[in-house]
């Protein structure tokens, strides 16, 4: 896998490709320690949002918010790609349909 492979990636290649680089480090520092870091990163990526950050660098922040997801998920023990099929594989969680019908009200 390369940054030019065409191919798609799923969260299954994901969270395998984070293993792979970083389980070590991960599983020491554990779900509390690498939770911090997510945050982190969500801050970074709230700033390139609220600023004129150029696409690349945007494009970036978000890669490193869901790599960290997918460090935590390893942590746990949680297959990412299957818990979002179980969540939202059918449709939405609140209606039931794959174009959601609830209301504004209904959602934060």
């Amino acid at each position: 896998m390369t940054p030019s492979d065409p191919r798609p990636l799923s969260l299954a290649d994901l969270q395998s490709l984070i293993e792979t680089m970083y389980s070590r480090k991960d599983e020491a520092r554990g779900v509390d320690g690498t939770f911090m870091w997510l945050m982190e990163e969500i801050g970074e990526l709230a700033a390139a949002l609220r600023d004129d950050t150029p696409k690349t660098e945007l494009a970036a922040e978000f890669a490193d918010v869901l790599a960290w997801l997918a460090t935590i998920a390893n942590v746990a023990g949680v297959d990412l790609q299957q818990a979002v099929l179980d969540k939202y594989g059918n449709g939405c969680p609140g209606c039931g349909r794959m174009v959601c019908t609830c209301s504004d009200a209904d959602k934060p």
